[in-house]
């Protein structure tokens, strides 16, 4: 199972949050939130959020029940370019120089391990074979015996 989370139009760089992500890419779930957590860049407070949504839509997809976010870890996360705030910032001699204010688009993808994964499929079928009806046996073919005229 997995679920994915977007964050739209964060107000940073996208090379900045980009070497955040990159300390998390492949990480468990609680592993890639305690690096953030204590990663001294701005960058990791977005990422933070962003990886905390994508597991509570995969626990809400799935249920507490049958799934903890220890057995989750982050499959996919990527960092696009989004649109760029254009402000003028005035200089002398009557001339503007353009500050750009960059925004992104963060994307966290996160699935079950896959040793989970298998662990959970193999249960399943377990129970599908216990729910299963027991085939009934085949009734024994008898020949007809036919009686000769003589």
């Amino acid at each position: 199972m997995q679920a994915q989370a977007i964050a739209r139009f964060v107000r940073m760089s996208d090379r900045k949050l980009r070497r955040v992500a990159d300390l998390v890419r492949g990480r468990k779930v609680p592993e890639a939130l305690q690096i953030l957590h204590f990663t001294p860049k701005y960058a990791a407070v977005p990422l933070e959020k962003t990886i905390n949504s994508a597991t509570a839509n995969v626990l809400n997809l799935e249920g507490t029940a049958k799934l903890k976010a220890e057995d989750l870890f982050v499959k996919e996360i990527y960092v696009n370019g989004g649109p760029t705030l254009k402000r003028i910032r005035a200089v002398g001699m009557g001339r503007a120089y353009r500050i750009r204010k960059r925004t992104a688009h963060i994307t966290v993808t996160v699935a079950e391990t896959p040793e989970k994964l298998k662990a959970r499929e193999q249960e399943l079928q377990k129970q599908a074979e216990k729910t299963k009806a027991p085939k009934r046996a085949a009734k024994p073919k008898t020949k007809k015996v036919t009686k000769k005229a003589g």
